[in-house]
């Protein structure tokens, strides 16, 4: 029988006398979480240390809360306005600290990109795990306990799992086999009104949980949310080239942030106006001869399949481009979402008939091709583009996404390799590997000779874009991949990849690329389409002055180091009076009247980088 607590004090106390002080918590990956159930059950470890209590989860997202500095200055008015009232989740904040008790052990295994490279604690519980793997090494771990986030129904005589299908889906048909065999293993709702109510698979009978928390604080707790980020030229440029991939009648997968929401744009100014989108691609050039770009409107549509869903996938949807049905009738099956606030403001109002075209699965069938099938869903997913980013390439075609060479784990593999996989399993499928050329404002290249760390290696290369073009190595032997890694890179490295592969004996002596990749080249193809390539091309949270400040300050931290740019801008913002706009930015950092000489000079520097901010074209990003 289902039992409902309106105290997650006294829930955590229920799950002990049902468990025992052996928990392993499992919490699914990103928005779904319990986390009130988590942070009682972290409070009564924190108290009690002979309750042993293992939370094994991903993604578990920490909230900004200002800080000092220029990026404290920008990030702690913008986190009391989108993240009052969401619950964080008190093992977070403690790990940040390094502060966890000894009886309590978090183990991830995908990261918050980048914010734990420093943590001892996540780095050594972090578990390298292919997505449709991780619910085997939960079950493995012992897991007696799962606690989500759910979507009560009108009657609460079902409640939707919301965001998180994923795992859950998988992990269900487990916990049953275990209760059949005497063990004790919970599942565990904490209803939340603010979540989407997916039905299908997603929506369990109320009976199906052990034990249900609804009503005070959890149930009206704010969703986490992930603001739109402004889209730069070298996002933009790498979005077209995408497209140009994509085959009407086809499948698309993309993930979260900026090549996402540059690759939607693109195809959707290429189904408004085909015309304008060619011109834009031929702008760019660089063109794999081996792929014949696709130009033309989305005459059938397409079919979404994406772990994780979306917001640009939603703008595909509403554009009338994602629309293909498969056999079951749906036109997007999604794992788990995460995204802005208008974004579950969209799926919560979204019309009926339109809702049931979209449905949440597990992960091992939107990350895997199912066993069940196979030939038909095979048959869905014809001509297949899996677009995921990257943060290193060879030039002999290995890819790096998840770690640095040192071992330490920026984020994790997730279901990259997955999604490369299902491309060399399905017909005419084929995976993209998104990165930009460059780092650190165009001083340390991202297309390296080598690297101390893959995550998928070059006997599954498939493409690679970058701002600068399209490569194709599938197939391709190392002389061929060589090169064409190498006709995509920046023009810094272009002769001294040359050289390295030259002496490796991979390339001819005498080798000149077809063209030499200049980032103010890219500005100059670019520029007649800015009015196309807008920086938030469906929108944002951010105000005017956010909207200006973000590139400005992006531009700022790329160039930390680099002294003779940052002396440039120092002197750029020492000039004349800052304009209206300028100074209502200013105020944005409460940099206007500055009060020190620290604040004079950082004063200074935001000044600079603005207004070499607003000698860019509008549009195209900066």
């Amino acid at each position: 029988m289902t039992r409902r607590f309106e105290d997650e004090d006294e829930l955590a106390g229920a799950i002990v006398a049902r468990v025992g002080k052996k928990i392993v918590l499992a919490l699914p990956l990103g928005l779904g979480k319990g986390n009130h159930v988590a942070n009682a059950l972290f409070q009564l470890a924190a108290r009690d240390a002979s309750i042993d209590l293992t939370i094994f989860t991903a993604l578990s997202l920490d909230p900004p809360s200002g800080g000092g500095g220029l990026a404290g200055r920008f990030a702690g008015p913008l986190a009391e306005r989108l993240y009052d009232g969401v619950t964080r989740l008190d093992y977070v904040e403690a790990r940040k600290k390094g502060q966890l008790p000894p009886n309590v052990r978090v183990i991830e295994f995908f990261l918050q990109a980048g914010l734990l490279l420093s943590n001892r604690a996540a780095q050594e519980n972090y578990v390298s795990a292919n997505y449709t793997h991780a619910a085997r090494y939960v079950v493995e771990s012992g897991v007696n306990v799962v606690a989500q986030m759910v979507a009560p129904s009108d009657g609460r005589e079902c409640y939707s799992l919301g965001s998180n299908t994923d795992m859950t889906l998988d992990l269900l048909p487990v916990m049953e086999e275990m209760k059949g065999a005497g063990r004790e293993v919970l599942l565990i709702g904490e209803a939340n009104r603010e979540m989407p109510f997916m039905g299908g698979a997603a929506a369990l009978d109320a009976t199906r949980f052990d034990m249900i928390l609804e009503g005070g604080e959890a149930e009206d707790a704010r969703l986490f949310s992930v603001p739109k980020q402004p889209i730069s030229m070298v996002e933009h440029a790498i979005g077209l080239y995408c497209a140009a991939l994509v085959r009407d009648g086809g499948t698309i997968q993309i993930g979260i942030g900026g090549m996402g929401g540059a690759i939607a744009n693109a195809l959707i100014l290429r189904h408004r106006d085909p015309a304008r989108f060619k011109a834009a691609l031929e702008a760019l050039g660089n063109w794999s001869e081996t792929i014949e770009p696709q130009t033309g409107p989305f005459e059938e549509g397409l079919y979404g399949l994406s772990e994780m869903f979306v917001d640009p996938l939603m703008q595909l949807i509403d554009a009338g481009i994602i629309r293909r049905q498969t056999f079951d009738g749906k036109i997007l099956h999604g794992g788990f979402f995460v995204g802005p606030e208008s974004f579950y403001r969209r799926l919560r109002e979204i019309e009926p008939e339109l809702k049931e075209r979209i449905a949440m699965r597990e992960i091992s069938f939107i990350n895997d091709l199912p066993v069940e099938d196979r030939a038909r869903n095979a048959q869905d997913r014809r001509d297949a583009r899996f677009f995921n980013s990257a943060m290193i390439a060879t030039a002999l075609g290995d890819v790096c996404s998840d770690q640095l060479e040192d071992g330490r784990v920026v984020s994790g593999v997730g279901g990259q390799f997955n999604f490369v996989d299902q491309a060399f399993a399905l017909k005419g499928a084929r995976s993209a590997l998104m990165l930009a050329s460059t780092r650190n404002g165009g001083r340390q290249s991202n297309i390296r000779w080598s690297y101390g760390h893959t995550t998928v290696p070059r006997h599954m290369k498939d493409v690679v874009v970058t701002e600068y073009g399209v490569a194709d190595l599938r197939g391709r032997v190392d002389r061929d991949t060589v090169a064409a890694m190498i006709g995509i890179a920046d023009e810094s490295v272009q002769g001294t990849l040359i050289g390295e592969a030259v002496a490796a004996r991979k390339l001819e002596i005498g080798h000149r690329p077809k063209r030499w990749n200049s980032r103010s080249a890219l500005a100059a193809a670019l520029a007649p389409f800015a009015d196309v390539l807008p920086a938030y091309p469906f929108g944002t949270d951010l105000t005017e002055d956010e909207q200006r400040l973000a590139p400005a300050l992006r531009r700022l931290k790329e160039h930390q180091g680099d002294w003779p740019m940052m002396a440039r801008l120092l002197y750029r913002g020492l000039g004349s009076e800052p304009s209206a706009a300028h100074r209502s930015a200013l105020a944005r950092l409460d940099l206007e009247r500055p009060r020190s000489l620290a604040d004079r000079m950082t004063r200074a520097l935001v000044l600079g980088a603005l207004r070499t901010q607003d000698d860019r074209p509008k549009g195209a990003g900066g």
